[in-house]
């Protein structure tokens, strides 16, 4: 019998110890997760009047939620009133304190780009460059904290298309668009107006960003800086190597240039869907990239940055999780 015993036991044993490997597997395995903002327009009472009706910008976010989703993220979609300063910041928090190193953060934005003007005095052409969300602007120094936040090894994906999305500096206005286009961009006039309106809130913001980042162990990058260095490599990866996670972004256009709208999507995110062609698209983002340019016109070049260590985020497959 105890012979008996000892045979039959064996085998349970085995499959105990398998099912905790397949668990331990499973719990490895990389999470995703992936924020999608879109506005159609904006809120009159934010924008001193002005609602800045586009057409294109909530097809662009559930375009991005559908590949998300068929690469087996978990995704939120936030369209035109739903895509406010708070819900948009609740996200990427949540997203923060969810992922670790090997995971994933998609973020994708499609509307208008502001500016307000630089309180602090880390911006070379004095403006800081903005989201246009429902009901107030997401400054690039509230962008880029939140997205310091993030663990070490998180990798976060960011898709901007929308004017303003190139390297962060702007020192001409942008040429008039095509006839019969509309750019994703918040006329000038209408920004000074905005800001006059509420500059108390707009400051605050900027010095709050600013005494955070201070109190924050370790040396903090201004992003600014960073990202106005891009065009040299060495001189940027020394810039960005504080940031702990890896960022990779790619734009709607440099910083003399507009972004378009369209009837179903804008020109960057129908390039880039026309590139992806329905995950047939094989090669890495740089490789990605450099394939959406070319399918747009002169006028529009996206761009393409990094923050971290990115160098193997940028081997990747787009969208791999």
């Amino acid at each position: 019998m105890a012979s008996r015993s000892k045979t039959t036991s064996a085998p349970a044993k085995v499959a105990t110890s398998a099912s905790s490997a397949a668990a331990a597997a499973l719990s490895k395995k990389p999470k995703a997760l992936s924020l999608h903002i879109g506005l159609n327009a904006v809120s009159a009472a934010a924008y001193g009047g002005w609602d800045g009706p586009l057409s294109a910008c909530e097809f662009d976010a559930n375009d991005m939620a559908a590949i998300a989703k068929s690469k087996g993220m978990k995704s939120t979609v936030l369209l035109t009133k739903k895509a406010t300063r708070a819900a948009v910041l609740a996200q990427m928090r949540a997203a923060a304190k969810a992922l670790k190193a090997g995971d994933l953060f998609f973020i994708s934005y499609s509307g208008h780009g502001g500016q307000v003007p630089d309180s602090n005095g880390d911006e070379p052409d004095h403006k800081d460059e903005t989201w246009c969300l429902f009901d107030g602007q997401l400054i690039d120094d509230e962008l880029y904290f939140e997205l310091s936040g993030f663990a070490a090894g998180v990798r976060i994906l960011v898709l901007s298309d929308s004017c303003h999305s190139g390297t962060v500096t702007r020192d001409f206005p942008p040429p008039p668009p095509p006839p019969g286009q509309r750019p994703r961009l918040m006329p000038d006039a209408v920004a000074r107006r905005v800001y006059t309106a509420h500059q108390a809130f707009y400051d605050k913001i900027q010095a709050d960003v600013a005494k955070a980042a201070a109190a924050r162990k370790g040396r903090v990058v201004d992003p600014d800086a960073a990202l106005a260095q891009v065009g040299a490599a060495a001189q940027a990866t020394a810039l960005v190597g504080a940031f702990k996670p890896s960022v990779l972004l790619i734009s709607g256009c440099q910083d003399n240039q507009t972004s378009m709208d369209g009837q179903h999507n804008g020109a960057f995110t129908e390039s880039l869907l026309k590139v992806w062609n329905q995950g047939k698209f094989t090669g890495n983002y740089q490789l990605f990239h450099q394939r959406i340019r070319a399918g747009l016109p002169p006028t529009q070049s996206p761009n393409l940055f990094v923050l971290g260590s990115a160098a193997a985020f940028l081997k990747q497959s787009p969208f791999t999780v």
